[in-house]
């Protein structure tokens, strides 16, 4: 019994095999430890999911090089060997290689992160999560009008942010500006049309208007970037059937279909309360009667 125990304790493999064990256990339970008293402490929602990811991808890379400090010497022998499986793995796996290229980007480059609503390879929705191929969208629209969720989870390869423009609604400037548009009958009075589109829309921008003006300063000072208008506008334009009026007005990027539900519900009350003064106009058609056709007897 003693022979057999003096013989694996001293075989250079089980012992290498325990180095190893050991070593992922230390790295595993130090990293554990780490999410729970530290990671935890951070209040910020995005900088602790930062966290977490950039702690277990450091956990990753100390497990490969403990394993390589511990095979070293069986590696020194296959470098020719690696080096040629390494290029053609490249090549194999470029998709994969270009996935964590677009993680390691996503991550440390600001182009969006959980819970931010954007449109990547022609799908749009909310981030779930962003892994180190792929990221896990909530899937709006397609079927579903408006920008609500249609229940469909999307998985995306992180390599499209190179591949493909990333459009982020609720990035440095959460906010949209939208439009509506009320077609008004030929003999309304114009100037109070205007005046109940102007003052519907102030009614619902509310602190809109304050906090999206400060938020495109911001970016004013960061980018080069010309003046906006953030407060309501309305314009006009007359063609053949009636005055379209168009109001555009800032909007939380969330908020698009329930805040047009709201304006238009406010609008058409205004209008009715004017007793005729401002009338909607609808598509009208003029049918040219039949060119009067005489019968003759004759033959």
């Amino acid at each position: 019994m003693k022979e057999f125990i003096d013989k694996y304790l001293h075989d250079t493999a089980v012992e290498k095999i325990a180095v190893v064990v050991l070593g992922i256990a230390i790295i595993w339970g130090v990293s554990q430890l780490i999410k729970k008293k530290l990671v935890l402490r951070i209040h910020d929602n995005s900088t602790r999911y930062k966290t977490q990811k950039v702690v277990s991808f450091v956990g990753y890379i100390l497990v490969v090089l403990v394993l390589t400090i511990v095979y070293s010497e069986k590696l020194g022998g296959l470098s020719v060997a690696f080096g040629i499986a390494g290029a053609g793995i490249a090549f194999a796996l470029q998709e994969v290689i270009a996935s964590f290229a677009g993680w390691l980007a996503i991550m440390f480059g600001g182009f969006y992160q959980p819970g931010d609503r954007v449109q990547l390879g022609g799908i749009k929705g909310d981030v779930m999560d962003i892994g180190l191929l792929r990221t896990t969208i909530m899937e709006t629209g397609q079927w579903v009008d408006g920008d609500l969720y249609n229940g469909r989870i999307v998985l995306i390869a992180n390599s499209f942010v190179f591949k493909e423009p990333v459009f982020n609604y609720s990035g440095d400037f959460p906010f949209l500006w939208d439009e509506i548009k009320v077609p008004i009958a030929y003999g309304s009075d114009y100037e109070r049309a205007k005046e109940i589109l102007l003052e519907t829309g102030r009614h619902f921008a509310g602190d809109l208007t304050s906090m999206s003006r400060e938020k495109w300063v911001e970016l004013q000072n960061r980018f080069r970037l010309e003046d906006a208008q953030t407060e309501p506008m309305v314009s006009l334009i007359a063609n053949d059937n009636w005055v379209e009026f168009t109001m555009r007005y800032v909007v939380d990027y969330k908020r698009r279909r329930s805040t047009k539900t709201e304006l238009f519900t406010r609008i058409l009350k205004e209008v009715e309360a004017t007793n005729g003064a401002v009338r909607f106009a609808s598509a009208t058609f003029e049918l040219v009667g039949m060119p009067e056709v005489k019968v003759s007897g004759k033959p």
